[in-house]
């Protein structure tokens, strides 16, 4: 009874969203959108798509994400933003996060990206126009893959912060106790596959299209360059979404090496209590800025 309760409550929200979606103007983004990914089906092998296109997506979107936050350190005006004010970026840090960016992303991720070609192949995933899903379903896909890598993270995370392993894998992750968008893959190689994992899980239950992955992809790295960019902006538009962690909750993290353990939402956290010091530094920190206001 509550399964087809359940079934009658999504089938009503999916009517909901294709009328509303029916209602919207026509995406003047969308003609030269198919044009290119026709182009891009006609021109490469499916291989050279998963793999290279896959790279390029990552690489190109990490580096571009990453570069408001790196320009912020040149603008006076966007000091008063950041968190932790008296930790600024050094060149010697950020270059030497660089250089184990690259180790990280060619060494290990290349090659589980390789793999996603044979993903796709054995699954059946489609890569043509016509199947490509709708822009809601995509978003509610990728919000499916994100709870479930927040869900993965959490538990992983602060199992890496036990501390019979944490100088062995984490702590490489911790280096820079003020963190900078940049540093959001800084790691050790076997952290990169531990809580990389939780990336593929909602891939392998979810993916019905290999757009899926490039979605997926950019969301996830919005939201880890967010958290890790070191600045607190008001008019942030993800702090807009519901129990969205953000920035001043991940920078806690790294600036006490304790709580605040998931990665994307808060509610692991306070249903476990790793929280609670982040709650009371909130509030005083809060009661510190109407003083001096």
């Amino acid at each position: 009874m509550a399964t087809n309760e359940s079934i009658g409550i999504f089938s009503s929200a999916s009517l909901a969203v294709e009328y509303v979606d029916s209602l919207l103007p026509e995406n003047p983004l969308q003609e030269p959108f198919k044009n290119a990914w026709n182009y891009m089906l006609n021109n490469y092998t499916k291989f050279q798509i998963a793999t290279w296109g896959s790279l390029i997506v990552h690489e190109v979107l990490y580096f571009l994400f990453c570069l408001p936050g790196f320009l912020f350190q040149f603008i006076p005006y966007m000091k008063k933003f950041k968190i932790q004010k008296d930790k600024p970026e050094t060149w010697e840090n950020q270059w030497k996060c660089f250089k184990v960016l690259l180790f990280n992303h060619f060494c290990i991720q290349l090659p589980l990206i390789c793999g996603t070609y044979y993903f796709t192949e054995y699954f059946n995933i489609p890569y043509d126009w016509e199947r490509m899903p709708r822009w809601y379903l995509l978003l509610a896909r990728c919000f499916g893959c994100a709870v479930i890598e927040d869900t993965w993270h959490y538990f992983l995370h602060r199992l890496l912060h036990h501390k019979r392993i944490y100088k062995y894998i984490h702590k490489v992750h911790h280096e820079f106790q003020a963190p900078f968008g940049m540093e959001a893959e800084y790691a050790h190689p076997l952290e990169t596959l531990i809580l990389g994992t939780g990336f593929f899980i909602g891939i392998m239950l979810l993916c019905d299209h290999v757009i899926l992955l490039w979605a997926w992809v950019t969301i996830r790295l919005i939201e880890t360059i967010d958290v890790h960019s070191g600045y607190d902006i008001p008019l942030n538009p993800l702090n807009l979404i519901p129990f969205y962690a953000g920035s001043r909750h991940h920078d806690f993290h790294h600036m006490n090496f304790i709580g605040n353990y998931a990665s994307t939402f808060t509610w692991w956290d306070r249903i476990f209590g790793t929280d609670s010091q982040f709650t009371a530094y909130n509030e005083k920190m809060k009661k510190i800025e109407k003083k001096t206001e």
